[in-house]
């Protein structure tokens, strides 16, 4: 008898008591989150997956369509060499048009690429030019001369919001 008497062995009945009384739902809670987690990453594989095949499939278009592409060149470059009488300099008008098309589209992209390089550019140069006064700034105007220039801002500042 003296084993119930020793607060140890409550201690430790309390303790099993306590983890008998929440292990249903703490397994509840960590076995939903997993299943959650499991279907979650299921979910993403499978779109994964079918983006995959979309991309294959989007892969093979491209491929035929480069593939006919490439026929209808040489079709075009064998019928001009079919015919003798084509100067080669003065291609007929209605053999040319699916490819003028295609050229204005190419020199319009072009062309906005250039753009687009550009403004990065002067972005990048705006950016220098700003951190370049801010050094400059910071390097001629101590504190005295600073806080002059910040009272006189202020009092400027009622007038110009005017």
């Amino acid at each position: 008898m003296h084993i119930f008497a020793d607060p140890e062995f409550w201690v430790l009945v309390a303790a099993a008591i306590f983890v008998a009384a929440i292990w249903k739902p703490v397994r509840k809670s960590l076995i939903g989150t997993l299943d959650e987690r499991a279907a979650r990453i299921r979910a993403e594989l499978d779109e994964a997956r079918r983006l995959r095949e979309e991309a294959q499939l989007l892969l093979a278009q491209y491929e035929q369509r480069q593939r006919e592409a490439a026929a209808e060149a040489e079709a075009i470059i064998a019928h001009a060499r079919e015919r003798p009488n084509a100067s080669p300099g003065n291609p007929p008008a209605t053999s040319m048009r699916p490819w003028c098309g295609a050229s204005g589209l190419a020199e319009e992209r072009i062309a906005q690429a250039e753009k687009k390089a550009l403004d990065e550019i002067r972005a990048v140069a705006v950016d220098v030019a700003i951190g370049a006064a801010r050094e400059v700034i910071q390097s001629q105007i101590d504190e005295e001369r600073g806080a002059a220039l910040l009272d006189a801002a202020i009092a400027a500042l009622p007038q110009r919001l005017r």
